[in-house]
């Protein structure tokens, strides 16, 4: 099976920020000023400018400097990176997205960070700039260090003028449309057509091909240390909207890896690798509640294809049911994205053992064009019951881009057939 795990190369020249006016060289920095602060940014990152390129992907393994709003992103590909890169994304604070996926600090200016950054499963955290009115967003890869000392060490290029008084940490998120609470399931029993984006697509988008595509559900990336893209639409109000819109949405937590990687790599231990997936079921949960999916929804832990079974089959399969049996314990129901020559083969063989463990939902990876969800598609043994009935999903399509309604986006195509009441309490939440 192709992999999807999008190599560190470079996107080319054109993402690359023309040299400004204001920016000086230096032999290990150089100096760019953006909205009344000077950083000196280090030889080796990019600079993008967003407002001039405003299809370009806040891709987090290279390191950059990214400048001013998201645009739509359309150039992102990939989903899981083997390590991380130091990044930055500096915009205007009054009209910064809310970022319910990672947490948000506030402080007076960016010499003030505090000592200790706040814990973040997907090893990003914000800071809202109150004085220069500019929100900061970080990413890294084992650590925040040296990204936080670029930040750091940003001077005004004036006199600062006094924040405003009670400041908001971050802008309130937009208003949803008014009326009675009623409740919107967003995972209604679903088959037929979905796909996946290293980024959650803008609102515009998602209303087009809402009415122009095929699809009926969308895999989002909510959280963890190997995904790939930066999620600057994803807000508990774009949640909210794609499940009013009736769309069967997908959580996705890309955490450790069958790989070897200081930062992204799964234990080769299954005693350590069992821990790792305690870990990541609860920064899944947390990712998940602060998005506004409760308690009963599906969600997805992403395993990349490997190759070598002997050492990662046990480890997997650890990995995979310690999720399960955390994300029961909290409330939320399991499911598994892995490749039918590797994550799906570990699984079935190890099913009988504890069937009460396994992901609730399997989701293959196996790009045969097949829009179906059989046992020869999924990589199980022929006639079985494991995942039996509306628990599966088929990637039957890898990275592409896709048009409808004059709106292209790379994506993956899956077919799904999952009906969460088939197992246990869909997800559902309070619209308002």
């Amino acid at each position: 099976m192709p992999t999807r795990t999008m190599l560190s190369v470079l996107l080319g020249a054109a993402l690359l920020l023309p040299v400004l006016p204001a920016a000086t060289a230096a032999a290990d920095a150089r100096a760019v000023d953006y909205h009344g602060l000077r950083l000196a940014v280090p030889a080796d990152w990019r600079v993008v400018d967003l407002d001039r390129e405003p299809g370009a992907c806040l891709r987090l393994d290279l390191p950059t400097l990214y400048l001013g709003h998201a645009g739509t992103q359309a150039e992102c590909t990939g989903r899981a990176v083997a390590r991380r890169a130091d990044t930055l994304h500096l915009e205007p604070l009054d009209t910064a997205p809310p970022r319910a996926d990672i947490p948000t600090v506030a402080v007076d200016s960016a010499d003030a960070l505090p000592e200790a950054p706040a814990r973040t499963d997907s090893n990003e955290l914000r800071y809202a700039l109150l004085r220069p009115r500019v929100m900061a967003t970080v990413s890294y890869g084992d650590a925040p260090d040296a990204v936080r000392r670029v930040l750091s060490r940003a001077r005004a290029l004036s006199a600062d003028a006094p924040a405003a008084p009670g400041a908001p940490a971050r802008p309130a998120a937009p208003a949803l449309a008014t009326g009675a609470a009623r409740t919107r399931n967003a995972q209604e029993p679903f088959t037929g057509e979905g796909f996946d984006a290293c980024t959650a697509p803008t609102q515009e988008s998602m209303d087009t091909w809402r009415a122009d595509s095929p699809f009926g559900a969308v895999g989002i990336y909510i959280g963890g240390g190997a995904r790939a893209c930066a999620q600057p639409q994803l807000t508990a109000a774009w949640v909210r909207r794609q499940a009013e819109a009736g769309w069967h949405l997908m959580p996705i937590w890309v955490g450790r890896q069958p790989w070897n990687s200081s930062g992204t790599g799964l234990s080769t231990d299954p005693s350590e690798a069992d821990e790792q997936g305690r870990s990541a079921a609860e920064g899944a949960a947390a990712a998940a509640g602060s998005l506004g999916l409760e308690a009963g929804t599906v969600l997805y832990n992403d395993l990349e294809n490997y190759t070598d079974r002997d050492t990662w089959d046990a480890p997997v399969v650890a990995y995979l049911t310690a999720w399960t049996v955390r994300l029961h314990e909290l409330g939320y129901r399991s499911a598994a994205y892995v490749s039918a020559s590797s994550g799906a083969q570990a699984l079935s063989a190890h099913h009988d053992q504890a069937p009460e463990a396994m992901p609730d939902v399997l989701w293959v990876a196996r790009w045969n064009g097949a829009a179906s969800v059989t046992d020869a598609d999924m990589g199980l043994p022929n006639g079985t019951t494991q995942w039996h009935g509306p628990r599966r999903a088929h990637q039957f399509r890898g990275d592409h881009d896709a048009a409808y309604g004059g709106v292209r986006i790379n994506i993956d195509r899956n077919w799904v057939d999952v009906d969460p009441s088939a197992f246990g309490t869909g997800a559902v939440f309070p619209l308002s």
